[in-house]
């Protein structure tokens, strides 16, 4: 029984050391792709697409990995909830690639035209904050600290009144410039791809959540009360 338990222990230490290394790889991603972004950096852009497939190979591993142990060992009650956590937040973590290439896809383009420098920096807080909240919440997975969690998924109205400012202040560009208009929709969904890592970023906290007290946030989650899409 004990080399049972303690084979278990080391296949759920396993699948943990791995959500770890792929939740650096997903900060990364987005500090980098922000960082492509602001200095029309194309290498780095590219050197973020290239990356991307790593989280995926490392969110396929988790998955296997936990789909064996549940089947092999049947945890249950806080075994059962954090191997299923740990498939949760993989997906999570592999979506905040995707959405982190997407922003270096727009930055190969946004680099070949002339810099509005105004809408990048706004673009480049609205980034940090994101990436902060990402960082944040993988620090209580971490450390398992629900009320850390718990502020980065209170504090998600935050990331939408930024993409709202955003959305307001490309509108007008494009009204005043006409010339500017496609790169400022390039920056729109740069910026609405931020607002979605934010989103994933609450998702980890409510699954973390859920993980260490078996009870599920009941509450509506912040949001922001503009309309802009």
């Amino acid at each position: 029984m004990e080399h049972t338990v303690r084979a278990y222990d080391e296949e759920l230490d396993a699948i943990t050391a791995e959500l770890a290394r792929m939740g650096g790889l997903a900060e990364a991603e987005v500090a980098d792709s922000i960082a492509a972004i602001a200095r029309h950096d194309v290498a780095l852009a590219e050197a973020v697409i290239a990356r991307d497939e790593r989280l995926d190979a490392l969110e396929m591993e988790i998955e296997r990995k936990a789909i064996r142990l549940i089947a092999l060992r049947q945890p249950v009650a806080d075994d059962l909830r954090r191997t299923v956590a740990a498939m949760k937040v993989s997906m999570n973590l592999e979506r905040v690639g995707d959405l982190a290439k997407n922003i270096a896809k727009r930055a190969l383009v946004i680099a070949q035209s002339k810099p509005l420098t105004p809408l990048t920096s706004s673009i480049e807080r609205m980034g940090e904050l994101v990436s902060t909240r990402l960082k944040d919440v993988l620090d209580a997975l971490a450390s398992r600290e629900v009320d850390r969690a718990i502020a980065v998924w209170t504090g998600d109205h935050e990331i939408d009144e930024h993409y709202d400012a955003i959305f307001r202040e490309l509108l007008t560009y494009m009204m005043a410039d006409p010339r500017t208009i496609a790169s400022c929709a390039h920056l729109l969904f740069v910026a609405k791809n931020l607002e979605r890592i934010g989103d994933h970023a609450t998702n980890i906290a409510e699954i973390l959540h859920y993980e260490i007290t078996g009870l599920e946030l009941t509450d509506e989650r912040p949001k922001s009360d503009a309309l802009t899409p």
